[in-house]
């Protein structure tokens, strides 16, 4: 069992360090695309253009490169375990899960969150709040988005998903489901604990501007560390406390 696990965790490794690259090398593509008069240090340009369809289309495939890039690195070690458990049940005789179909029940989540969050964008250009570097130009909007992100980061659904998404033995252990379907179903659950414990944080691009590749390498970290470090979730409060600090000053500094 032990050569085997070993080559279907290269495998998949392999597989979804492609995805990730992928992802990040179009995020990359996009932002040196970008017109130079559009990021002009020291000034805020609304985009005040009108949008087609065709621009809320490539809106959504990057915010779903975006998700891709940023939480599949964060899903690895229940990625890993899910290939552990699948190894070890397939050497009892039971039925072996294929571990795509989970991977893309989380990706479902995401890309469903990608769908939101381009409404969202609209929204924001439709209002005239959104700038053409895709960050919002209301310091009201700013500071109340940071506090609610500090604040969430201390509520009881942050601390169960947040657990669920540090353990993922025990997520197997109590969500494993049979066959291609079960899978899916399994990454789908997995995705909406992940979802319920960042979408916030996702949200907070909207502050640093979405084509801010420097704050979606920031948060995607932030992410990582808070699911994995063994001090993760006291790093996630304190982060919490920085982050309504940081939205209470703007609100101050706006009345």
């Amino acid at each position: 069992m032990g050569s085997i696990l070993k080559r279907e965790r290269w495998i998949v490794g392999g597989c979804l360090a492609v995805l990730v690259f992928a992802a990040w090398a179009y995020l990359v593509y996009e932002r040196v695309s970008m017109p130079a008069d559009m990021d002009m240090p020291g000034m805020v340009m609304l985009d005040l253009r009108e949008w087609s369809a065709v621009d809320l289309g490539l809106l959504f495939v990057m915010w779903s490169a975006m998700m891709v890039a940023m939480m599949v690195p964060s899903a690895a070690p229940m990625l890993l375990g899910f290939l552990t458990v699948n190894a070890g049940r397939r050497e009892s005789g039971r039925a072996y899960v294929p571990v795509w179909c989970f991977v893309a029940g989380y990706l479902a989540v995401w890309i469903a969150y990608s769908a939101g969050a381009t409404l969202a964008q609209w929204g924001l250009h439709k209002a005239a709040l959104l700038s053409t570097m895709m960050e919002s130009t209301s310091p009201v909007l700013n500071g109340a988005m940071l506090l609610a992100a500090g604040v969430f980061q201390w509520t009881s659904l942050k601390h169960a998903c947040l657990t669920s998404c540090r353990s993922p033995l025990a997520f197997l252990m109590s969500e494993w489901r049979s066959g291609a379907q079960g899978a899916f179903v399994m990454g789908v659950r997995h995705g909406a604990y992940c979802l319920g414990c960042c979408w916030i944080l996702m949200a907070l691009l909207f502050v640093t501007g979405v084509m801010n590749l420097y704050w979606v390498v920031v948060i995607a970290l932030f992410v990582m560390a808070e699911k994995t470090l063994s001090k993760g979730e006291l790093f996630s409060r304190v982060a919490g406390v920085v982050m309504a600090l940081a939205g209470v000053g703007q609100l101050v500094h706006f009345w």
